[in-house]
């Protein structure tokens, strides 16, 4: 277990999405010469253990990737539960781990760093349940850090019929950072997406 500060950090990785505007699985997407999962998982695995990745058995991701021996997979997502649901699932094995909180992103933001992670870690207090980046006058729920402790409540949404990430900021007490490199938090949707951040990072 990675201790940052005085908090136990595990790592959660959403890949459940079914990537309809990508056309194929994004968490296979090739960045840098491997998959886009494993890049991140290496990236934030230097402040997180475990990193766990929410993805049910009828994902393209844990067909494609189940191999990868360097990650954790969590599969028992409520299906059509979207990625709250994912998040519920493996926030209640971080907290079975022992980690006092998670840092949570997405599948497809392949410049994830760990200066985004120590960046939220340092706005994390005791009162707050949750600590979201925020930029461009909007949230990100996808690039934040939630306590364990909350999982109950989470669920609770999810059992409820929520099925949208900024649900869980709006019912926990949550902090705002605003982030000092905003492509930290770029993701990739669709195929342009993906070409136009490929050539920004070699322009």
């Amino acid at each position: 277990m990675t201790s940052t500060g005085d908090v136990k950090l595990a790592g959660i990785i959403l890949a459940g999405g079914r990537s309809r505007r990508m056309g194929q699985d994004k968490a296979a997407l090739e960045w840098d010469g491997g998959p886009m999962l494993s890049k991140i998982a290496w990236a934030i695995s230097a402040r997180c253990e475990p990193v766990l990745v929410a993805a049910p058995l009828t994902s393209q991701a844990y067909v494609d990737l189940n191999e990868e021996t360097d990650l954790e997979w969590v599969t028992t997502e409520k299906a059509g539960s979207g990625p709250l649901g994912g998040l519920v699932a493996a926030l209640t094995v971080a907290r079975e781990r022992g980690a006092d909180a998670a840092f949570v992103c997405a599948t497809d933001m392949p410049l994830v760093d760990t200066g985004l992670i120590d960046e939220l870690v340092g706005g994390l207090t005791e009162s707050s349940d949750a600590v979201v980046a925020y930029d461009a006058g909007r949230d990100h729920p996808m690039a934040a850090i939630y306590r364990t402790r909350v999982v109950d409540q989470l669920a609770d949404l999810v059992e409820g019929g929520e099925l949208r990430m900024v649900a869980a900021l709006e019912a926990l007490v949550t902090r705002r950072v605003g982030v000092s490199d905003p492509e930290w938090l770029a993701n990739v949707d669709a195929p342009e997406d993906l070409h136009r951040l490929r050539i920004s990072r070699v322009s």
